[in-house]
């Protein structure tokens, strides 16, 4: 694989973010439970879509060298934001994977701490956000 770089701008949460080429292109809101009107995304929504469709690839390519039928599987980000204490904000990160019925929960475990070992956002993550990895 080649190295890729993404490009974005933004004017803040009450604003617009929009990528070098153009594909995104969002309007950014203060969510109403910190004072907004919540009239468009949010940095954490984004956040949360991005490393949901990442954790998914990883585990397809993890799952891939395993040997492991993951058809049908799905990733949920749930990302919190809530006061760090210092007079900032501190994010939390919960990845819930609905997993084939027919993969044990043991294996089905296995196949997703091995998935966050792997996963760029994970690797990102790690040691600077709480991340709890839940399987249903």
């Amino acid at each position: 694989m080649s190295r890729y770089t993404a490009i974005a701008t933004s004017e803040g949460r009450d604003g617009r973010a929009v990528s070098s080429d153009g594909r995104l292109d969002v309007k950014l809101a203060l969510q109403k439970e910190l004072g907004g009107d919540g009239d468009g995304t949010n940095p954490e929504q984004l956040f949360a879509a991005g490393y949901a469709a990442c954790f998914a690839t990883s585990m397809r390519l993890v799952a891939d060298k395993k040997k492991i039928d993951v058809t049908g599987m799905s990733v949920t980000a749930e990302v919190g934001l809530s006061p760090n204490g210092a007079g900032g904000y501190q994010l939390e990160v919960t990845l819930r994977t609905k997993l084939p019925g027919a993969l044990s929960p043991e294996r089905g475990r296995e196949l997703v701490e091995a998935t966050h070992q792997v996963c760029p956002y994970s690797n990102a993550t790690r040691g600077n956000i709480p991340v709890t990895l839940l399987t249903d």
